[in-house]
């Protein structure tokens, strides 16, 4: 059973959209329809306030931390159209990038594994993905964009963890990543060169999908996808060639269900929604999933709602 062990309070004046955790688990990251960052120290079960980011011009839909191999850098993602990305240096935060190359609002952002350097890819409301890469012999930001990846627009992005299963059936290093949208539909894109293709769509969701993750996968010989959609339903897929993927709904909640969230061993799924609760839930010996607990959320921790629009 999981019990609420803290509470924070952040002072943000509106919706909360989203909150995480960085690499270590000592500093958490959260983003408001008050158009701020805030990070706050969370070491020893105290919380403090370590700086509050402000350069957005709309609400921030979601921030991501880059592996600290990078040093300590965040980005956020808001419905101004903006990637972006902050660095801490001497104890303060700047902004070290500002990615504007999208004609909608982005809706989510996520930085890619370590191993292939300081990435992230976003999506936005214009249907479109885009993945900024730090080069660092010139020091300058390249992007490749996948357009019209989503009629309506995207909702979600996650990556592939690097050394994933690829199709012919070994372990590579080709990136990947997998996206939600509008269009219900999940699509798993893959980079060929200097560009990106689509490698499969995933069609069984009724509404918008609202969020994707891509299970960590330590040496297992298989890729986990969780995807949450509008309709209420969580589907896993999971694959053993990353070609054919096999799902299996394991719940049909009684609200929007808006984020899932795997563990950092990937064998347990968190679930948040409209019902104002998480649930963790967990692949028994006979490969069904089980809800092992569940806890509500603060009052004051709200949906996505606004995503997307």
């Amino acid at each position: 059973m999981v019990s609420l062990i803290s509470t924070i309070d952040t002072g943000h004046e509106d919706i909360i959209h989203d909150a995480e955790i960085d690499y270590y688990g000592l500093q958490l990251a959260t983003c408001s329809s008050d158009n701020s960052v805030k990070i706050f120290s969370v070491k020893n079960g105290t919380q403090a306030l370590v700086a509050e980011l402000k350069g957005h011009y709309g609400p921030v839909w979601q921030v991501s931390w880059a592996h600290p191999k990078f040093g300590n850098i965040l980005a956020s993602c808001s419905y101004d159209r903006k990637v972006i990305v902050w660095k801490e240096g001497g104890k303060e935060w700047s902004k070290v990038h500002e990615y504007n190359n999208h004609d909608a609002s982005v809706n989510s952002v996520r930085f890619g594994p370590h191993e292939y350097g300081l990435v992230f890819a976003c999506g936005s409301s214009d249907g479109a993905i885009s993945i900024v890469t730090l080069n660092p012999s010139t020091g300058l930001w390249d992007h490749q964009k996948i357009p019209n990846a989503h009629a309506i627009g995207c909702n979600t992005v996650s990556w592939a963890p690097a050394g994933s299963l690829q199709s012919q059936g070994k372990w590579g290093q080709k990136k990947q990543i997998v996206s939600g949208g509008c269009d219900t539909l999940i699509k798993i894109w893959q980079e060929e060169g200097n560009h990106w293709v689509e490698q499969i769509k995933l069609d069984l969701h009724s509404d918008w999908v609202r969020d994707v993750a891509w299970a960590p996968s330590i040496c297992l010989p298989r890729s986990t996808i969780a995807s949450c959609s509008q309709d209420r339903k969580v589907i896993i897929w999971t694959s053993t060639n990353n070609t054919q993927w096999v799902p299996k709904i394991i719940n049909t909640f009684n609200d929007v269900i808006w984020n899932v969230s795997w563990s950092l061993t990937g064998n347990i799924l968190a679930v948040s929604g409209g019902d104002n609760k998480v649930s963790l839930w967990k692949e028994n010996t006979e490969g069904n999933w089980i809800c092992i607990s569940d806890v509500n959320k603060m009052p004051n921790q709200s949906s996505n709602e606004q995503r997307a629009l």
